[in-house]
């Protein structure tokens, strides 16, 4: 890439410190039905890791009663508190969306969270209006390793996908921009520990939070 024209960023490990919440939130939702987190969740699904298939994973895989829109509520609601008051921005990220901005660059979110919370998070830190677009799992689209996610962001930032880097913390996620053909960036995570190999042998830049990020961009792109 010779140009640097758009980013789009992962949320939840990304630019979030919220990964711990989703373990909570398991535990919760199963223990409320009796249940225990089995060791290999969400290791053997299929499909994508969007809002909507996780979602129809419990259920398939647990024989829940409940209907799709009954869990999606329900993490919803457990999950709500945190993101608006008790989640933490990674080091370094404010500073790294500045440098975008004052480069021109479009700036979008891929996640497999829903709207409604990484529109309340974002909005608590006060960070909502740096992006132009943000894509997330609780539509009716493939999620990550899949790269539509990403596809779609492109498309309403009106860019090519080779015009794009990608943040990720996971490893599914980073397989997902490789796929998409955009130039992937994964950031440490320590819920991802177990996949930090994979993730640096496979991006195209692995940095310990966001000031490396920047400093990585700057040199690149001469930003």
């Amino acid at each position: 890439m010779e140009k640097l024209k758009g980013a789009i960023f992962d949320l939840d490990g990304t630019m979030i410190d919220s990964m711990g919440v989703w373990t909570e939130v398991d535990r919760e939702y199963l223990s409320r039905r009796n249940l225990e987190v089995p060791a290999n969740l969400l290791l053997d699904i299929d499909e994508g890791n969007s809002f909507l298939e996780v979602a129809r994973y419990f259920k398939d895989r647990f024989s829940l009663a409940d209907s799709i829109e009954e869990i999606i509520s329900e993490w919803t609601d457990l999950v709500a508190e945190h993101y608006e008051s008790k989640i933490e921005l990674k080091p370094g990220l404010l500073d790294f969306l500045d440098l975008l901005k004052e480069n021109d660059i479009k700036i979008g979110i891929g996640t497999s969270n829903t709207l409604y919370l990484a529109t309340k998070v974002l909005e608590a830190h006060g960070i909502l209006e740096y992006f132009s677009s943000i894509v997330t799992g609780c539509r009716e689209i493939k999620g990550k390793p899949y790269p539509d996610i990403f596809f779609k962001v492109a498309e309403e930032l009106k860019l090519s996908p080779t015009e794009c880097l990608v943040c990720e913390d996971v490893l599914a996620g980073i397989q997902a921009g490789k796929r998409a053909g955009m130039y992937t960036i994964g950031i440490y995570d320590a819920y991802s520990e177990p996949d930090r190999e994979a993730i640096g042998h496979l991006a195209d830049f692995y940095g310990r939070d966001f000031y490396e990020i920047m400093t990585h961009c700057k040199a690149k792109w001469l930003l």
